[in-house]
């Protein structure tokens, strides 16, 4: 698990597809000590920690994976936000973020406000409901709140801060991002539809009875 709060963005090294399996090497700060099998977010794809070295880790994505994130469009030279793991006990500054990107999405408009940005970008079939005027959302692994909500689209508020320390800041219209909604959002909508079909249910029983 994640908060969506960036450590670094560090280029991808090298990619290499091994079978129908993508294995990515992306650059690492000296200091960090990963271990292998541990999760690191990169670019909001919780990906497994597969080897390493004092500079660098590698990572692999399955098919699956590929055909539901920008995992598939990684290549050498290209800047990847990184963030590793919660530990228990830390402050959490962004929103619970699982890191299982829900599908990617195109940026369809970017407006210069200041020394900040507008970024707008499209709204993904069937996760509309859960995109709401002030909720959180992961942006290609970054806690951001919506800030606008429109039929078909969404935008978010980029400060300078973010613009600098993640990948957000070299972002273009057309350009695809990772998305993932607000876990809190999906499974309060998944307790109400239950509660509903529940009452349903009890209510369909007590007509039967009746009868």
């Amino acid at each position: 698990m994640f908060a969506g709060i960036i450590e670094t963005k560090q280029p991808i090294l090298c990619v290499r597809m091994e079978g129908k399996c993508k294995r990515v090497r992306v650059g690492k700060s000296v200091s960090w000590k990963l271990s292998i099998g541990e999760s690191i977010s990169v670019d909001g794809i919780c990906s497994t920690v597969v080897a390493k070295d004092t500079k660098y880790f590698d990572v692999a994505y399955m098919p699956e994976t590929l055909s539901k994130t920008t995992a598939s469009s990684f290549q050498m030279d290209r800047m990847v936000n990184l963030e590793r793991s919660l530990k228990y006990g830390d402050r959490i500054h962004g929103h619970f973020v699982m890191g299982h990107v829900d599908t990617t999405t195109r940026v369809v408009d970017i407006k210069r406000h200041g020394s900040s940005k507008l970024v707008t970008c499209s709204v993904p079939k069937g996760l509309s409901k859960y995109i709401v005027p002030r909720g959180s959302i992961a942006v290609s692994g970054v806690s951001l709140t919506v800030a606008r909500r429109s039929r078909g689209s969404f935008s978010v508020a980029l400060i300078p801060h973010t613009l600098a320390v993640t990948d957000l800041g070299s972002l273009r219209e057309g350009d695809a991002v990772n998305i993932e909604c607000d876990a809190m959002a999906r499974y309060g909508l998944a307790a109400i539809h239950r509660g509903a079909t529940v009452r349903g249910n009890e209510k369909g029983k007590r007509k039967s009875k009746a009868r």
